[in-house]
């Protein structure tokens, strides 16, 4: 018997990046974090609807990562919910983002922050901007769909 691989379990998800950008490109960082900050993503204190990906020196960071710090976190560290944290990618991999950010004008937000075999995990993607039309497009659409899908229900 084979037995599968768990599945990632999910502690944060940035809704609000899929209706302000189109995705293009995923990609799976590790996240460099402290004690009290994986504690508090085991307890599902995280936030990541501020957060963004900055690139400086040819290293990838997460800015604006809210991680609230449990009560019991620790006596002699100072916890900063907001501080800035490193994002580990390939090389190839953060060679491509630099490419397309710097060249191509894309944005790189940061989608769902989980759990995949013990370790903490950050999807980022590879965005473009979406405009004010293109939103209300969306929000059309959806808005034909769930009445679409009351109709049908109905009749």
């Amino acid at each position: 018997m084979i037995k599968d691989a768990p599945s990632p379990r999910l502690i944060a998800e940035n809704r609000k990046a899929r209706f302000d950008y189109f995705i293009e490109e995923r990609y799976e960082a590790g996240l460099a974090l402290q004690g009290w900050e994986v504690k508090a993503l085991r307890a599902g204190r995280a936030q990541l609807q501020e957060a963004y990906v900055y690139l400086r020196g040819g290293e990838a960071f997460l800015i604006g990562a809210h991680l609230s710090p449990l009560p019991t976190a620790s006596t002699h560290v100072t916890p900063d919910p907001v501080r800035t944290r490193k994002l580990l990618l390939k090389h190839s991999e953060l060679q491509g983002l630099i490419g397309a950010v710097e060249r191509r004008g894309y944005t790189i937000v940061p989608l769902e922050l989980y759990w995949k075999n013990g370790r903490a995990k950050v999807q980022v993607g590879l965005a473009k901007g979406k405009k004010q039309h293109d939103k209300r497009a969306v929000q059309k659409e959806r808005d034909w769909q769930r009445d679409k899908a009351r109709l049908l229900r109905r009749g």
